[in-house]
C-alpha cells in the first residue's frame, strides 16, 4: 500500500515528460496539481493567451511582486495529502513544499537531442523550432536571478530521479518502482520510530529502583553508620 499522506513533486527540463509521470500517477489515484495552473489563471485574469513566453514571463512577474514561493504557497492550499504537483521550476518552490508532511521531490530528465524531438511533436505554442533555439530557451530558463526560473538547481535538489528516455511502458515501471522505493522507505521508517519506543530491559529498571527506595522504618543502621557515631 502506499503510503499517505505522500506529495509528489515533479521538477526537470522542458519535454523530459513530467506530464507522463504525473499522468501515471494520476492513473493511480493521486490528485493533479500544477503550478502552472496558478500562472494560467493569472494570464485569464489579465487577458491573456497562455503561450509559453507569457507564463514565463507571467510566473517571473509573480515571484519577483510576492515571493519565490508564492506559486507554491497558493498550490499548497490545494493539497489533501494525495497529490501531484507538476512544474516546479524555483528551489524555494520546493522549501515552500517540503514543510508539508510526506513531500518528496522527484526528478524526470531526458538526453537533450530527445527533448527537442518531442518538443517537435507536440507543437506547443512558444516551443522552439529548432535545436539551437531550444537551447537557448534552456539556457533563459536556468537564470541566477533568485526569483526566475532555475530548472537546473531544482532538478539538482531531487530526492529521488527518473530519467525518461525509452518507451512509454518502460516509464511506467520505472514510477512503479520508485513509488515501491517510496513504500520500503516509509516502512523503514516506522520500524525505526517504533524501535526508538521500545521499553527499557526490566534489570535495569530494578537496579534503579533499588538504590532509590528508601530504609525500611525499624531497620537497624548500616554497620558503616555505627562505627561513625561510636567516633563522634
Amino acid at each position: 500500500m502506499i503510503p499517505r499522506p505522500l506529495i509528489i513533486g515533479l521538477t526537470g527540463p522542458n519535454a523530459a515528460g513530467k506530464g507522463e509521470v504525473a499522468a501515471v500517477l494520476g492513473k493511480m489515484g493521486f490528485a493533479l496539481h500544477s503550478l502552472s495552473d496558478v500562472v494560467r489563471e493569472e494570464a485569464a485574469r489579465r487577458g491573456l493567451p497562455p503561450t509559453r513566453e507569457n507564463l514565463i514571463r507571467l510566473g517571473n512577474d509573480l515571484r519577483l511582486r510576492h515571493g519565490s514561493g508564492v506559486l507554491a504557497r497558493r498550490i499548497s492550499r490545494r493539497l489533501r495529502g494525495f497529490d501531484v504537483v507538476d512544474s516546479i521550476r524555483n528551489p524555494v518552490e520546493v522549501q515552500v513544499l517540503r514543510r508539508r508532511e510526506g513531500f518528496v521531490l522527484v526528478g524526470v530528465d531526458a538526453p537533450r537531442r530527445l527533448r527537442f524531438r518531442r518538443s517537435m511533436r507536440r507543437a506547443r505554442p512558444g516551443d522552439a523550432l529548432s535545436l539551437r533555439d531550444f537551447v537557448e530557451k534552456e539556457r533563459r530558463e536556468n537564470s541566477r536571478r533568485g526569483h526566475a526560473q532555475q530548472l537546473g538547481r531544482t532538478l539538482a535538489l531531487a530526492d529521488l530521479k527518473v530519467r525518461n528516455d525509452r518507451s512509454l511502458g518502460d516509464l511506467e515501471r520505472r514510477v512503479r518502482r520508485f513509488l515501491e522505493r517510496l513504500k520500503l522507505s516509509a516502512a523503514g521508517a516506522e520500524k525505526r520510530k517504533g524501535a526508538g519506543a521500545a521499553p527499557q530491559p526490566r534489570s535495569r529498571r530494578r537496579g534503579r529502583a533499588r538504590r532509590s527506595r528508601p530504609p525500611l522504618p525499624g531497620r537497624r543502621p548500616a554497620a558503616g553508620r555505627r562505627t561513625r557515631s561510636r567516633a563522634r
